[in-house]
């Protein structure tokens, strides 16, 4: 046995059995019985606080409470995913294409590489800030992103299906439009649509070298904010939602772990 195997006695996942519980079974049953496992997520929080505090909003909360309930969709990929010049002109003409109201975090990811420490500006189409000012925030900086998909206006969210993304909009019961990039996302994403059933493809993974074409953008932004579908997949988020923050197991499993700790 490897010492590794001697001195760890389980494992920790920021995940819960409402939404991972057929893979959390089946990783039980590849350890013996004396290896334990606790399912203590989501880890952000799951319920936001009502109370007021001294400091200004920020301007996309400000902007959040003149919307109707469910009616934008916050776009965010991320602080490590790069989108190509093409990419970020496409999703900005699908996005005006849509008609629908929307968050944009245009943050420094999308405008460089970070890992080659690259930088570059970002050229929207021409008048594009004007001719979408009356739907559409576009934010250059850090957005507050898990009061933005707590917001009561917030219905969809475009993301790349990063694991904490993921765990932020379930708990917040709002569906995902899915456009995996790297690393996990991709299982991330068909965890969402195709398991969970929470959220509708936006860039498939098979198709992962083609250019998303504006008409996809607004296609899919209009499936997930404006239609039967749509507002299915988000009646299926809220439940889930509620099941993992009213009748969830977490909080035992966190007491299971705290009490082998303190054994």
């Amino acid at each position: 046995m490897e010492y590794r195997e001697m001195v760890n006695s389980g494992d920790l996942f920021n995940s819960c059995y409402e939404i991972e519980g057929l893979y959390l079974d089946l990783l039980a049953k590849e350890k013996n019985a004396a290896h334990k496992q606790w399912a203590v997520g989501p880890l952000n929080p799951v319920k936001l606080c009502d109370k007021k505090d001294s400091r200004k909003p920020h301007k996309c909360i400000e902007w959040l409470e003149k919307q109707e309930p469910n009616s934008v969709i916050f776009v965010s990929f991320g602080t490590t995913t790069t989108l190509s010049d093409e990419e970020i002109k496409e999703l900005a003409i699908g996005l005006e294409k849509s008609e629908q109201k929307f968050i944009w975090v245009l943050r420094e990811a999308d405008k460089a590489d970070i890992f080659r420490g690259e930088s570059r500006k970002v050229e929207l189409p021409e008048g594009y800030e004007e001719r979408v000012k009356s739907r559409g925030l576009i934010v250059r900086d850090w957005a507050p992103q898990l009061e933005i998909l707590g917001h009561v206006a917030t219905g969809g969210f475009m993301s790349h299906c990063g694991w904490n993304s993921c765990l932020e909009s379930i708990s917040m019961g709002v569906p995902i439009a899915a456009w995996p990039m790297h690393s996990d996302q991709p299982r991330n994403a068909f965890l969402v649509t195709e398991v969970l059933k929470i959220g509708t493809v936006l860039k498939d993974w098979a198709t992962r070298d083609e250019l998303v074409s504006s008409d996809a953008v607004a296609e899919c932004v209009k499936r997930l904010m404006n239609s039967a579908e749509g507002d299915e997949m988000r009646q299926k988020a809220i439940e889930l939602s509620k099941s993992v923050v009213d009748g969830g197991g977490s909080a035992k499993e966190m007491d299971s772990f705290i009490a082998h700790i303190t054994r």
